[in-house]
């Protein structure tokens, strides 16, 4: 084996490294985000704890990756296909850091609804259906990363329609919960945070997948219409 083959190999490597740790670290952001709505209904304070101390582990893992990309950067110098998968790699671990946010900010407002004992709450029924579509986005957009589907990646982009809308169905609820008895409005609004922390994540998988379609097709597709996407990733 030659120099140059040799040098080709670890390249290859070390992107395949860097894709590795993404899917690491999207599937401990799913971890959290499960965990987080899965302690709010059933109102287990533990869970929520062990939510809200282990979004440090999902900081480290962006500042992991983040130097790796930057590493590969610097003595590999990618270019065209390559040098997009590290952009997008980039841009991705900022998402995912920030859906770990949010779970974190999940369990934080589960923490203080579980303090209101004699309250009447209001049913979760409502923010568990729109945190399962948002979950299956995630799910999906980390899919498309591992095989840089771009099928499924529009598939995703058309989905944050419906995450939009439970979370707009859900604040309607809401408001007439709160008319029809003030005494619930302090309790309304911290699960309004909770819809748009749910709201949030379906917004930054978007991204993820939005991402997926600019590595394999090397155009930038935030900011157009789904049906233009579609169009995009036809040809």
């Amino acid at each position: 084996m030659n120099s140059s083959d040799h040098i080709s190999r670890q390249f290859d490597a070390d992107l395949e490294a860097i894709r590795a740790h993404v899917l690491q670290m999207g599937g401990l952001v799913e971890s959290q985000i499960r965990s987080a709505v899965e302690s709010l209904v059933s109102g287990d304070v533990v869970l929520m704890t062990r939510v809200i101390n282990d979004d440090h582990r999902v900081n480290a893992m962006e500042v992991k990756i983040d130097e790796a990309c930057s590493q590969v950067i610097a003595r590999r110098q990618p270019a065209a296909g390559d040098l997009r998968l590290v952009m997008a790699v980039i841009k991705t671990i900022t998402d995912l850091e920030r859906i770990g946010d949010e779970a974190e900010k999940i369990a934080r407002m589960a923490k203080l609804l579980s303090q209101k004992q004699g309250l009447a709450i209001p049913r979760y029924h409502e923010i568990k259906h729109a945190a399962d579509i948002a979950l299956d986005m995630l799910r999906k957009s980390l899919d498309a990363f591992a095989r840089l589907d771009v099928v499924m990646a529009a598939q995703v982009v058309r989905q944050d329609d419906q995450v939009d809308e439970e979370f707009r169905a859900i604040m309607r609820y809401l408001i007439t919960f709160m008319m029809e008895d003030p005494r619930t409005i302090s309790t309304s609004l911290e699960i309004l945070f909770v819809a748009k922390a749910i709201e949030r994540i379906g917004d930054h998988a978007k991204n993820m997948s939005e991402y997926v379609i600019y590595m394999v097709k090397g155009r930038d597709v935030r900011h157009i219409t789904v049906d233009e996407i579609d169009r995009e990733i036809q040809q």
